[in-house]
């Protein structure tokens, strides 16, 4: 049976998933970003058992097929940001070949469920990632803008600055985390 998870962004989220249903006596076949697959079929209080279980770690199980497509959408940005500098195809090619629709479809479907673009959505968790990456790993801007394929130091420094307000060196003066979770973008 397959079941979708909302939230479930990074390796984290995978393993509390799958610890969840092994508890319950259950056998996982796949767990990817917002996807999970079991053998058995779960009954209405199997899934509301599993719901409250995985709550706790800010997921949430989906029944709507909105927000199913929704979800896998942003599991395959953030796929695609941590894996960029392997990817061979650009963003838009990506999605339409990992989820096997057209990409102006998604692109649409998704502006219309979520109120901002998918190419606004990208830039905003790209920018988590570099304000992560400046405070945590202690990069530098060239390091940061190979590993996040921006074309240049100067782009990245733009678009930070765009979007926060403060150019990326100052926030990095300011060691203070200043990150969203993905459930808030």
């Amino acid at each position: 049976m397959k079941l979708y998870v909302r939230n479930m962004a990074c390796e984290s989220c995978k393993i509390v998933v799958k610890q969840e249903i092994e508890k319950m006596g259950l056998n996982p076949v796949k767990i990817e970003l917002g996807e999970v697959e079991v053998k058995e079929k779960l009954s209405e209080k199997q899934q509301k058992q599993l719901s409250t279980s995985i709550k706790k770690a800010g997921l949430e199980l989906i029944k709507s097929k909105d927000g199913i497509l929704t979800d896998q959408i942003k599991a395959c940005i953030i796929e695609y940001i941590d894996n960029i500098n392997r990817i061979k195809n650009n963003l838009s090619d990506y999605l339409a070949e990992k989820l096997n629709y057209d990409y102006a479809y998604l692109s649409s479907y998704f502006s219309a469920m979520q109120a901002t673009t998918i190419e606004q959505y990208t830039i905003a968790l790209k920018i988590e990632r570099i304000k992560e990456m400046l405070v945590l790993d202690d990069l530098t801007l060239t390091e940061i803008s190979y590993k996040l394929n921006y074309s240049s130091v100067a782009h990245l420094s733009n678009q930070f600055k765009k979007v926060t307000g403060l150019p990326p060196s100052h926030f990095k003066k300011l060691k203070i985390i200043r990150r969203k979770t993905i459930q808030q973008l």
